[in-house]
């Protein structure tokens, strides 16, 4: 899937999990360190490299 059929589909995910949630380590990216659901949001949000990364690696784990 492309970067932006997987952005909507995360977008949705992320705006129905519970806060709390939303701080806990979802991704470790080797050289970028632990990526929680806020830090995948602001990756997200700002089409970053990043961003794109965690969208595949969250598309590839069924998590989105």
């Amino acid at each position: 899937m492309s970067f932006v059929d997987l952005k909507p589909r995360f977008y949705k995910v992320f705006a129905n999990l519970p806060l709390n949630l939303r701080e806990e380590v979802i991704l470790v990216i080797q050289g970028k360190g632990p990526i929680t659901w806020q830090v995948a949001y602001l990756e997200v949000d700002n089409d970053t490299e990043l961003g794109k990364i965690i969208l595949e690696k969250l598309a590839e784990l069924e998590f989105i």
